[in-house]
């Protein structure tokens, strides 16, 4: 295994996708499906970078990120939303909340992991 990726997706099919793309470039993906657990998680398991639903239950998104920045342990780990948010000002809010990159939803299969591991790239 290269390393762990936190998913914060309440959509089982887009957290299966995810988890299908990442595993098969040998990233171990665990996974929450809202944001109580998802920082809970974030905080037992030190991930190298979260993957962040902005769309959830309860907690949205940009609460999780605001949250997961606030603590010393997990400051300098990347966040990427990733969001089906695409108007203008959406990206915005999401960096604003201290997201470090937005990846449009639908994700594109094809281009996914390469777009994940360049955020990986610049945190190291």
């Amino acid at each position: 295994m290269r390393g762990k990726i936190l998913l914060i997706e309440d959509n089982e099919q887009n957290a299966y996708l995810v988890n299908y793309l990442l595993g098969a470039r040998q990233w171990q993906v665990i996974s929450a499906s809202d944001g109580p657990s998802g920082l809970r998680l974030a905080d037992e398991e030190a991930p190298d970078l979260i993957l962040l639903d902005i769309q959830l239950p309860g907690m949205d998104g940009y609460e999780v990120a605001r949250r997961l920045k606030s603590r010393q342990a997990l400051a300098d780990t990347p966040i990427v939303a990733v969001t089906s948010y695409a108007m203008p000002g959406d990206r915005e809010n999401c960096l604003a909340a201290g997201c470090t990159g937005y990846i449009e939803k639908p994700i594109d299969p094809a281009r996914f992991a390469d777009e994940v591991e360049q955020f990986l790239e610049k945190s190291e």
